[in-house]
């Protein structure tokens, strides 16, 4: 990111969402951004991840400006390089896992059978081997977080951005959704994480403080956040 702000009206005033932001993600870094409701940090990971214009700025992925692509070679850059993991899981009720998994591998058009084959790899690997058939409504939370999880690898992306991915789930859970993100990260790919939990961020290699817009970087970032916190209450 370069010099990107983003503006919002809000009952009749402006909001900076973000504010001149100026940052750069090595490949196979694993980066956690914490701050209060309404700092920006949704709105971040969304330009960040080429689904949401700035107002100013540049967004680069791989060398490429994402906001200078058209919208159709934007959506191909997004469908081969950025997995998003979203806190409400985002699962067709009316699919089964294994068909919530194929979504973004018939979309790329892969055959039928290769599709079932991959996605069926993928759940296999979150645990759900014998959950295939099972749509939304008949599987735990941390079960269709999993399938979240797997229909995200389907296109094997090297970028991820996880928007509070263990937000709804309990700390055995969490614990287990983290394990599996570090793996991931161990694997080379580069993992951006938005969270309220200070437990999960401590598990990224650096974090980002995101405060009306404007970011901080550092080991310090988080305890800043911890005590800026404590001071509103």
């Amino acid at each position: 990111m370069k010099s990107v702000s983003k503006t919002y009206a809000h009952r009749g005033r402006m909001v900076k969402a973000l504010d001149n932001v100026t940052l750069e993600i090595e490949r196979g870094d694993y980066v956690s951004i914490v701050g209060p409701s309404g700092s920006g940090k949704s709105t971040f990971l969304l330009t960040f991840g080429g689904m949401l214009s700035p107002a100013s700025g540049t967004v680069c992925v791989d060398g490429q400006s994402l906001y200078e692509l058209s919208p159709e070679k934007r959506a191909t850059l997004r469908r081969e390089k950025i997995g998003f993991v979203f806190q409400t899981f985002n699962l067709v009720p009316y699919l089964t896992a294994l068909e919530n998994v194929q979504i973004p591998l018939f979309l790329a058009r892969l055959g039928d059978a290769e599709q079932k084959r991959r996605a069926a790899a993928l759940l296999e690997r979150m645990g759900l081997g014998d959950r295939l058939d099972h749509k939304p409504s008949e599987l735990s939370v941390g079960q269709q977080q999993r399938v979240a999880l797997a229909r995200m690898l389907a296109n094997d992306p090297p970028v991820i951005l996880a928007d509070e991915p263990t937000g709804n789930l309990d700390p055995e859970t969490s614990e287990a959704i983290l394990g599996f993100l570090q793996e991931l990260n161990d694997e080379g790919r580069t993992l951006v994480m938005v969270t309220h939990d200070m437990n999960a961020a401590g598990k990224a290699k650096r974090t980002l403080r995101l405060v009306d817009g404007t970011i901080a970087d550092g080991p310090n970032a988080a305890s800043q956040l911890v005590a800026s916190m404590k001071g509103d209450a």
